[in-house]
C-alpha cells in the first residue's frame, strides 16, 4: 500500500500526535506547529574518527527531548517518522543524499531490542530510507556483547566499553559502496566510530554518520561555573 495512503487511513483510526507535546496533528505533519518552530536545529560541526561526514538535524537539549524518550521506551510514538524525516531534509540539504549508496542503522543488543520491540535507529533509517529512495541493510552488523549505558561513562571507558562489541554478519551488499550510518543520539561518537572502522574493514567505500540529534559539545566545569 502506498505510504500516504496509509497514513491518510491510520489517522482515522490511531490520529498522528506530534512526538514532543502529543498534540494531536495531520497525518503527514512530523510535529505541530509550535514545536516545530522551537526545536534548535544542530549548525555545529563535529566528526567522526574515519567517516567521511556526520551530519544531524537537531540539537540534543530538553525540547526534543520527549521524541527520544518515547523511542527509548519503545513507545514510538510517530518519533520515528518526524526525527528520520527531519534528518533526511538534513541530508539533501547538505547535498549529502546523493552521496550515500545503502543505509546501516546503528544496531542494539537482542535483549535490548526484546526489551523495547524495535530498534529505533533502524525505523529512523527506515523513514530515511523512503525520503531518500535508498536500501537499507539492518543485518549488515550485529551487537554480541551487551553493554554499559554509554552516556554513564566518560569519554575513555566509552571507547573501551564498545570494544569487540559489534560483529559483521552480513556485510556482502556493502562491499565497494558509500555507506550511511544511522544512530538516533550522537554524544561523543564512540558508537559510530566503532561501526565506523568495522563497515570499513568489512569492505565498505566510505562511511558518512549521521544522527537525529547531537548532544551540545563537552564544557569543563571551570566553563560552567563562569557561565
Amino acid at each position: 500500500m502506498n505510504f500516504f495512503i496509509k497514513r491518510q487511513l491510520l489517522q482515522f483510526f490511531f490520529p498522528s500526535r506530534c512526538p514532543v507535546c502529543g498534540k494531536v496533528i495531520g497525518a503527514m505533519d512530523r510535529f505541530c506547529d509550535e514545536c516545530s518552530d522551537s526545536l534548535d536545529r544542530y549548525s555545529g560541526s563535529f566528526s567522526v574518527k574515519g567517516a567521511s561526514s556526520f551530519t544531524a538535524a537537531f540539537l540534543y537539549n530538553d525540547k526534543v527531548r520527549p521524541a527520544i524518550v518515547l523511542l527509548k521506551d519503545g513507545v514510538c510514538g510517530n518519533a520515528d517518522y518526524a526525527l528520520g524525516g527531519e534528518l533526511a531534509d538534513k541530508l539533501k540539504a547538505d547535498g549529502l543524499a546523493d552521496c550515500i549508496d545503502i543505509i546501516v542503522p546503528a544496531p542494539l543488543h537482542r535483549s535490548s531490542q526484546r526489551k523495547r520491540s524495535f530498534n529505533q535507529a533502524e525505523l529512523i533509517a527506515k523513514t530515511i530510507g523512503r525520503e531518500l529512495g535508498k536500501p537499507v541493510c539492518s543485518d549488515a552488523v550485529i551487537k554480541q556483547r551487551k553493554t554499559p549505558d554509554q552516556k554513564e561513562l566518560n569519554r575513555i571507558m566509552r571507547s573501551m566499553n564498545l570494544k569487540n562489541a559489534f560483529v559483521p554478519l552480513n556485510t556482502g551488499p556493502l562491499r565497494g559502496k558509500r555507506v550511511l550510518l544511522i544512530d538516533d543520539v550522537c554524544t561523543t561518537g564512540s558508537t559510530l566510530a566503532e561501526l565506523t572502522s568495522l563497515l570499513l574493514s568489512s569492505g565498505a567505500a566510505e562511511v558518512h554518520c549521521a544522527a537525529c540529534c547531537k548532544t551540545p559539545p563537552h564544557r569543563s566545569k571551570k566553563e560552567t561555573e563562569l557561565s
